[in-house]
């Protein structure tokens, strides 16, 4: 018995131990996946949470969002206030996603975002983006002076997809994303605001996986 009390003496702390270790290990992989600027999910972490909603709700808006002025903002206010843009950013998308149980958010790197959410039915989805836009478009306080940006926005949709495109998975996403870039192309070309989805097939040339003129393309990008 004495032995048996002695063994497990000892094997407390290096459980307790292995228990520490454990928590701030899924700490750090809960930060990996976080943007430390806006705390939003990456691109990664994003993808695989949009691929879950993708998979078992019926309709599913794929939002593209793109600060517009955010460089100008940085040029005149420095780039201090260009986080704060940032974070004022994700905090507006965040909150205004919040109405639809399970909607993800992630930044895609500098002022563009991406956001997944589960939609009661397509009717909602004009909702959702004024939403979005009345909320990013909102004045944010920064060193005690209210500041602002605009905004282009696009959506896609997963229900109008093809016929013969899969309704889930990567190849969708991927397609979703597209879509939804390209409507935020021709909001930020009709001088900001959102656009709805208008096609269920790219219309526009790809280079590398993505729009031709979009950062990291050949083509020269529309600010």
């Amino acid at each position: 018995m004495n032995a048996l009390l002695t063994a497990v003496s000892a094997a407390g702390p290096l459980a307790c131990g292995w228990g520490v270790h454990g928590l701030l290990l899924g700490r750090r992989l809960t930060a990996a996946r976080r943007d430390p600027l806006s705390g939003l999910w990456t691109r990664a972490a994003f993808e695989r949470a949009a691929l879950r909603i993708l998979g078992s709700q019926m309709h599913t808006a794929v939002v593209l969002v793109d600060l517009d002025g955010f460089k100008a903002l940085n040029d005149t206010a420095g780039h201090a206030a260009g986080d704060a843009a940032i974070r004022a950013t994700a905090a507006s998308l965040t909150n205004a996603v919040s109405a639809y149980p399970g909607a993800v958010v992630g930044r895609l790197g500098g002022d563009e975002f991406v956001a997944a959410v589960p939609l009661p039915g397509t009717h909602t989805l004009a909702w959702l983006l004024d939403a979005l836009h009345d909320a990013i478009t909102a004045p944010f306080c920064f060193e005690g002076t209210d500041l602002t940006v605009g905004v282009s926005i696009g959506a896609s949709l997963s229900s109008d997809l093809l016929p013969d495109a899969p309704q889930g998975g990567p190849v969708a996403l991927s397609l979703l994303m597209r879509l939804a870039d390209e409507a935020m192309y021709r909001a930020k070309r009709a001088g900001g605001g959102w656009c709805d989805p208008v096609a269920a097939t790219p219309g526009c040339t790809t280079t590398a996986g993505r729009r031709t003129g979009r950062p990291g393309t050949t083509g020269k990008e529309v600010a």
